[in-house]
């Protein structure tokens, strides 16, 4: 199901996470859980991902995870201040230290001028704090930006492990 460069990211997370006794949780929204199931598709995963929460529509963004509705109202759901807040109500949430959220415009349609397609929020909390990052992938086919996005969370979701 996953690529050998994913089920390395995830390994090299998981790895990260176990050596300093850290527990992970993801929240999805773009990715529909990609990030989640690349993460437990590595055996022994159980150790170190708590859950992870697919908040898809905005309702359980703000049900499941805290975001405020105000946030949403202010900034739309592909935005820094949500991406930030999924990932601390994810933490908040599933009671663990670090987490990952994810955001974005897929495609192939929802994109506008402001927001195009391809673009991603990133937000990722652990001990040393919460980060957030602006990726534009361009319009790659849904596919392809959500892949470039999964690979993206790894990537942080090992930062914050890290750090």
């Amino acid at each position: 199901m996953f690529d050998r460069d994913v089920l390395d990211r995830a390994d090299a997370v998981l790895a990260a996470a176990r050596a300093r006794g850290l527990t992970l949780a993801t929240a999805e929204s773009c990715t529909g859980g990609l990030v989640a199931a690349a993460l437990t598709a590595v055996a022994g995963s159980s150790d170190v991902v708590d859950r992870g929460f697919v908040t898809y529509s905005n309702a359980a963004k703000v049900r499941m995870l805290g975001v405020p509705q105000a946030a949403l109202d202010a900034h739309g759901a592909v935005s820094r201040p949500v991406a930030r807040a999924m990932a601390a109500g994810a933490a908040d949430a599933a009671g663990v230290p670090v987490t990952v959220a994810i955001t974005g415009v897929a495609g192939p349609g929802g994109g506008t001028a402001e927001k195009p397609v391809g673009l991603v929020w990133f937000a990722a909390l652990g001990p040393a704090g919460l980060i957030d990052r602006e990726c534009r992938f361009g319009d790659l086919g849904r596919d392809r930006v959500r892949h470039a996005a999964l690979l993206q969370a790894l990537d942080l979701l090992l930062d914050r492990a890290t750090t």
